[in-house]
């Protein structure tokens, strides 16, 4: 698409409104001239104009949207209300509802007031805690009953300075009883702390008008959608890298969650996954190069810490991790070395083995097949090369074999599947429908395309089940949806990821900007938009579903339905589903891996909610220790059911492994794919006896 309104918008630079400035005084600093420059201007209004026409749900740019453009700025820059103070609202209150007059017009100025203020408020925090830790961390009380509430994203914002002092110092007291209780001495402590906060005023001072204006619009464009973004230049260019994989990483997708920076998701076969030390939820805190010192990223820009974790192929970066399976106080870390190196296609590539069952007596044998990405080696397929891979092609040359097994059924095994080829997710469905569509697109202009399968007759038409997890996502969904909505799979695990839309970037005058144009919709007419795919039988699930997944994501898309593509069909899974859930519960009621897992979640629930922590040293000791003791009891009740030895003490290797779906050598020691299995082939049992009847 070519850039928009150029003539326009260098007609609105000459005419751009200043804002007042604030009545607050501060002392000069490095950002306090930081403007918008002319590219900005335009980029900025380029943004406005392609939205309007182009987004899906082309939602008006009013009132309305301003206020969702302010609360989420707000959000953005002190998601804490740890900064900022209630006069600085009130100042800036009088702008809610005149961002979309704002952007309209080209004029930046309130996006850069606010920003400036806040960098003003950090600088004066940061300063407070180093003076703080100043005064010596010996020096600190930790005796006194005093708590801090760590849930502030609903507080009120602070009135006084001295307010925001007294929540400051027992932020400081905070961080270092965390590290104390971890096991760090005062001197690592007191120079920890000393160097984090130091860093953070030095990267105050390297502020540019092109970080500013990156926030202010990525936050205007994110409240259509949250797949819908401004990329700066440089965050452009590293797009581009992460999507031709032209410079290798450590196949991770990352984020920023307040200060830290959060895994999302994992690359599967990438090379954090290889390690299984790494998972979904982690926070990064610390990267080092080979066996360099390590650099505290607390509080760094996003974009700063992928550039220290990408590389040249081949070289070590070791990450510095807060397990996801900690408990919300326990500060505990670990370093996973990682080697950098592009994610191959072979790595990817489906797999299969045999699932051995022994159920009612009898011996069963399950094909499975892993499909960790939905892949299609392009470049071969275009050279016209008669042998290139692609996910549909293995899976059919796998189930020919398993087929030629004598298999009593098949487990499609997409768990972490983040996606792929949409191509893929559409020939996959083919190999198990006898023809017909397989997924509608709608787009912006309510236009469906329909895509689907026309070649009749299915390649298996045997038993089959899909076994799903929260990191199922985007062509996962699709195909899953395909399989329930033909009633071809029972679709068993956890409710999926729920990306049912399709970007596109659009170049601009000043860095790209990628919004949604389309949305998926199965052929039953559902979304797998927010929703995701709900399975036919629900597992517990290891990861927290209000952390990761769609519908975690702010101003995410509603689900919805369309005209189906489909006549509905006789269901033939529906009438046995009541006894199918039944017989699951019984089984895994006394199944110690699934035991170990529902109590494990129950015990981070309760956890989680818990809005304060003490600032007591014996109690918060006494809590990490109440902690470790439930865990070494779930722990060692499953060992136990396992016939293995208990743990005298919870180590903290086999803690940070319950954090990842562990790395089976044998497809029957995977609880899940085994649970899954086996409600297959109570299916079986149960419409078998029908049947004769």
């Amino acid at each position: 698409m070519k850039h928009l309104l150029p003539s326009t918008a260098l007609a609105l630079v000459i005419g751009l409104g200043i804002l007042p400035m604030s009545s607050n005084s501060f002392a000069a600093n490095s950002w306090d001239k930081l403007q918008p420059d002319r590219d900005e201007v335009i980029a900025s209004l380029n943004v406005v104009e392609l939205l309007k026409r182009h987004h899906y749900s082309k939602p008006p740019l009013d009132d309305a949207r301003s206020v969702i453009i302010y609360d989420s700025y707000l959000k953005l820059l002190d998601p804490s209300r740890s900064y900022f103070m209630a006069s600085d609202i009130a100042e800036f209150d009088k702008w809610k509802t005149q961002f979309d007059d704002f952007l309209k017009s080209g004029d930046l100025n309130a996006g850069f007031t606010i920003y400036k203020r806040y960098l003003d408020r950090v600088k004066a925090r940061l300063d407070f805690a180093l003076a703080e830790l100043n005064k010596g961390v010996d020096k600190i009380d930790f005796t006194t009953k005093e708590t801090l509430l760590v849930d502030r994203k609903d507080a009120p914002w602070l009135k006084t300075t001295a307010e925001l002092d007294d929540l400051w110092r027992k932020r400081v007291k905070d961080e270092v009883l965390r590290m104390k209780i971890s096991g760090k001495e005062s001197k690592q402590i007191q120079e920890t702390l000393t160097k984090r906060y130091k860093n953070q005023l030095a990267r105050l001072d390297q502020t540019r008008a092109e970080d500013i204006f990156q926030a202010y619009i990525n936050t205007f464009a994110m409240s259509y959608d949250p797949h819908t973004n401004y990329l700066s230049p440089d965050n452009a260019e590293n797009f581009d890298i992460n999507m031709s994989l032209s410079l290798e990483g450590i196949g991770a997708v990352l984020q920023s969650d307040n200060d830290q920076v959060k895994v999302v998701r994992l690359v599967p076969a990438g090379p954090a996954d290889k390690t299984k030390q790494v998972a979904p939820a982690d926070k990064i805190i610390g990267v080092a190069q080979g066996n360099k010192e390590m650099v505290d990223v607390v509080g760094w820009r996003l974009d700063e810490v992928v550039k220290l974790i990408r590389g040249p192929k081949g070289t070590v970066v070791r990450l510095e991790v807060i397990p996801a399976s900690n408990a919300p106080n326990d500060q505990t870390t670990k370093i996973v070395p990682i080697t950098r190196e592009a994610v191959k296609l072979e790595d990817q590539a489906v797999k299969k083995s045999v699932l051995n069952l022994k159920q009612d007596g009898k011996d069963y044998k399950l094909g499975v097949i892993e499909i960790p990405a939905f892949y299609l080696d392009f470049k071969a397929f275009r050279a016209g090369d008669p042998d290139y891979k692609s996910t549909t092609r293995d899976v059919k040359k796998l189930l020919t074999e398993l087929q030629k097994d004598k298999v009593d059924g098949v487990v499609i095994d997409l768990r972490n599947n983040g996606g792929g080829s949409l191509q893929e997710a559409t020939e996959l469905t083919s190999l198990f429908i006898d023809k017909g569509p397989t997924v509608l697109v709608r787009n912006a202009d309510g236009r469906v395309d329909v895509l689907e399968d026309e070649n009749p007759g299915a390649f298996y038409k045997g038993p089959m089940a899909l076994l799903v997890n929260r990191l199922s996502a985007s062509a996962s969904e699709i195909f899953a949806g395909a399989m329930q909505d033909y009633h071809r799979a029972l679709i068993i695990g956890g409710q999926t990821f729920g990306k049912g839309t399709v970007q596109t970037i659009q170049p601009l005058n000043h860095g790209e900007l990628k919004l949604t144009l389309a949305k998926f919709y199965r052929v039953s007419g559902q979304s797998t938009q927010h929703q995701g795919v709900l399975p036919d039988i629900d597992y517990p699930s290891i990861i927290d579903t209000k952390e990761i997944g769609e519908s975690a994501l702010p101003e995410a898309m509603p689900w919805d339905t369309i005209r189906a593509a489909i006549k509905p069909a006789l269901d033939p899974f529906k009438p046995y589903i009541t006894q199918l859930k039944s017989e699951h519960d019984v089984r895994t009621a006394k199944d110690a891996e699934f035991v170990f897992i529902r109590d494990k979640l129950a015990l981070a629930q309760k956890l989680m909610s818990e809005k304060t922590v003490s600032l007591n040293e014996a109690d918060r000791r006494a809590q990490h220790a109440d902690i470790e003791a439930k865990q070494l009891v779930m722990e060692n009740i499953r060992r136990k059911a396992k016939g293995e030895e208990p743990l005298k003490e919870l180590k903290k290797e086999d803690e940070d492994a319950l954090a990842a779906e562990p790395d089976k050598t044998k497809p029957e020691d995977d609880a899940y794919l085994s649970e899954t299995g086996r409600i297959l082939l109570d299916y079986l049992k149960l419409n078998t006896a029908v049947a004769k009847h």
